[in-house]
């Protein structure tokens, strides 16, 4: 690949400014644009990307700006536009597109649909039933012991899993979700038995024919030190999961990636684009716990910190194929990343107060990257919230404690009082290499 391309990243978000701060570094980059959507925006886009906001649901509006701009690669960041089958338009379009189909993407827009898969492919995973009514939900209850989960089928962004401790709870969570607690997500809803173990996220890049596997990673979901309070977005994550080892990579790839893949192909749905696997680790075996067709958020940020290769070829790769011929290297230090996020979060929150970061927040170290998730710009040119997650303070180091040190000690140099964070992110990770 001898030519430059130029680029347009859609997103606003901690994973689109990561993967728009990994592309630009490529020499295969031209022109790079990065696309919030309507009313989006990201305050920490460097200089040489030019930030135009477009409407994701548009179609005709996203093709007509690839034309006027030469656009040779979109890569499509969120999950939202994916569902609704923005790819497919662009692909029908001839502009090379990096995220799979309105139809694959129905592995993260509906988990009955996943699930479906995954009996037809016999990948392990939760035991389930699906309903479209309240009535039959509530009878099922009656017939299944606790703790159990409560899913909306559709997306929720994030937010639509309810872990029921009780029968009460569980049928308060059914209530809630048919009652429109996540809106359309939740007129239908999946119940799966509790899986006990631990979490991890396994990423893949997929050409339609071929899977590369990437890297491992662990996330912190709830807000609150030792893994208490609400469910959010994600506070914090690491990668590589060292419990992911070489052993049970081979062993996901043939009992879950490839088995789905295949699966989808031989149903007239190739997948193209990343996959995201969230895997349980049980007593009995890994099990996959969902799919997700974008990067995982704050996962992504510390691939990309991680990822040693360019990436446009293998966005590429992804787009237009020829993704076997290709490798990935990585830096073999771990990487880290904690989130900042405004007061009230995952509830009420403000936006628009005022952030301060210090050119030496990074204390000079290059492998500290401070990636924008909810950030704007005021009148004046200054930096504030305008979002949940808000800011992704991210390290690489030469073990887990040594990224985690720099990541809270540049966090530390942050003024932003209406901001906070998790006190323990990689906790887990540290206690396993003691």
């Amino acid at each position: 690949m001898s030519t430059t391309y130029n680029i347009l990243v859609l997103g606003s978000g901690g994973r689109e400014h990561a993967l728009v701060w990994k592309i630009a570094q490529s020499p295969l980059c031209g022109r790079l644009y990065c696309a919030p959507p309507l009313g989006g925006s990201n305050g920490g886009l460097a200089d040489n990307v030019v930030c135009t906001p477009l409407d994701h649901t548009n179609p005709e509006a996203v093709i007509a700006f690839c034309q006027s701009h030469k656009i040779g690669l979109v890569v499509i960041g969120p999950e939202a536009p994916l569902v609704a089958g923005l790819a497919d338009a662009l692909t029908a379009a001839a502009i090379p597109t990096f995220g799979c189909s309105k139809e694959a993407a129905r592995l993260e827009g509906s988990k009955a649909y996943t699930k479906e898969v995954c009996d037809a492919a016999s990948i392990p995973t939760a035991a389930y039933a699906h309903f479209t009514n309240a009535n039959a939900a509530h009878d099922y209850i009656a017939t299944q012991t606790c703790p159990i989960v409560i899913k909306a089928d559709g997306l929720a962004a994030g937010k639509g899993v309810v872990i029921a401790e009780t029968a009460t709870a569980a049928h308060s969570a059914i209530d809630d979700m048919f009652g429109g607690a996540f809106g359309a997500a939740g007129a239908e809803i999946v119940i799966e038995e509790f899986m006990e173990g631990e979490e991890a996220s396994f990423f893949v890049l997929c050409d339609g024919t071929y899977a590369m596997p990437l890297a491992s990673a662990q996330d912190h979901k709830r807000v609150g030190d030792g893994d208490t309070g609400a469910n959010t977005g994600g506070m914090g994550a690491y990668s590589p999961a060292t419990i992911i080892t070489p052993t049970l990579t081979q062993e996901i790839m043939a009992r879950i990636i490839n088995p789905t893949l295949k699966t989808m192909a031989a149903r007239g749905v190739p997948y193209r684009g990343v996959l995201y696997a969230g895997l349980m680790l049980t007593p009995d075996g890994i099990k996959l716990i969902e799919y997700n067709c974008r990067f995982g958020d704050p996962e992504c940020q510390v691939l990309m910190l991680r990822m040693k290769s360019d990436i446009v070829p293998l966005l590429l790769g992804c787009a237009i194929g020829g993704l076997q011929d290709m490798v990935c290297e990585w830096h073999g230090e771990p990487a880290l990343t904690l989130v900042m996020a405004a007061k009230g979060y995952p509830a009420d929150y403000k936006k628009g107060t005022p952030i301060h970061i210090p050119q030496d927040a990074s204390g000079g170290d290059e492998n500290v990257v401070i990636f924008h998730a909810g950030t704007a710009r005021d009148a004046a040119g200054d930096l504030i919230a305008n979002g949940g997650r808000v800011l992704n303070i991210t390290a690489r180091g030469e073990d887990i404690r040594v990224a985690r040190d720099a990541a809270y000690a540049a966090a530390k140099k942050i003024n932003w009082a209406d901001g906070f964070y998790r006190n323990d992110i990689g906790a887990k990770e540290l206690g396993r290499r003691r």
